[in-house]
Parts: C-alpha cells; structure tokens; sequence
C-alpha cells in the first residue's frame, strides 16, 4: 500500500454493510470523496497499463481493487436526489461532472458536450474528446483526442 487511502477504503470495505449515508465516519467520507476528485481530474485511474521489455513489448493492465471499493463505497455513503437542469432531471446518488462548469470552465477543460451526452462526476474526460450523445459512468477514463459516439456507453470504471 502506497496510498494511505488505501487502508482506509480497504477496511471500509470489510465494513460495508454498516455503512450509509448518515453513519459513515468522516474519515472514510474523505477517503473516498479524496479519491472521486482524483478520478474526476485523472491523477489516479482503477486501472493502469504498463509496458514490459520496451515500447515494443506487450502491454499488461493492473486492475486498482482498492479504487473500485471506492467507486462502489461512494454509493453507499449518499443518498438519491434530484439533480440536473430543468429539461433534463436525475434522481441519483453521483453528480453529473458538468453540473457546476460555466463556458470559461468548459473551454478551459478542452472537450466538448453534445447534447444529451451524460458523465458522471469521477469519470476522466481529456482534451480534445468529444462526447456525442452517450453515457460515461464514474470511475471511467477518456483520454485525450477520443470520440464517444452517439449512444454509446462507456462503462463504470472502463479504461
């Protein structure tokens, strides 16, 4: 363990079924509000790729169990809720990650949105994506110069 997160979501995990929205302890509310802002603005992914034995070699996925638990932990500390604008309205428990950016924050970020493209807050979208109609779930990372199009779904978590 590295991260000291980690062992505030890991045993956090083992006591799952005792937490909700109104009795879990702050400390475990910041680890894992902590670790949805890194999601959001891409500092730590659940999942990480490196390269063996050069650029060239094959590549191997590492799977971050510890950040998943946080992703599933952070449905159980909140509660649904409406949200959204007045033509589009959720009753969910995460945020959309555009319910707060004006234009300045929207043009400063560097992706662009098209209508009624959704992502959650704790998904990673990089420069120059474009969204068209479709869904990003939290924990997910876009990168850079990547194109969701319509309909399409990019899953919890999914790299």
């Amino acid at each position: 363990m590295t991260d000291p997160r980690e062992a505030v979501i890991e045993a956090a995990w083992d006591e799952r079924a005792r937490l909700g929205p109104k009795d879990a302890p702050a400390e475990v509310r910041q680890a894992v509000a902590s670790v949805i802002a890194a999601l959001d603005d891409g500092t730590l992914r659940v999942a990480t790729r490196e390269r063996s034995a050069g650029a060239d070699g094959p590549s191997q996925w590492t799977v971050h169990q510890w950040v998943k638990k946080a992703v599933l932990l952070s449905f159980r500390l909140a509660d649904n809720r409406p949200m959204g604008a007045p033509d589009l309205r959720f009753f969910d428990k995460v945020e959309t990650k555009f319910a707060d950016l004006d234009a300045d924050a929207f043009a400063a970020a560097g992706y662009r949105v098209v209508p009624p493209a959704v992502a959650r807050r704790g998904s990673f979208i990089g420069r120059n994506v474009v969204l068209m109609p479709s869904f990003v779930n939290i924990g997910a990372f876009v990168d850079e110069g990547t194109m969701v199009d319509t309909w399409a779904t990019v899953g919890s978590c999914a790299q």
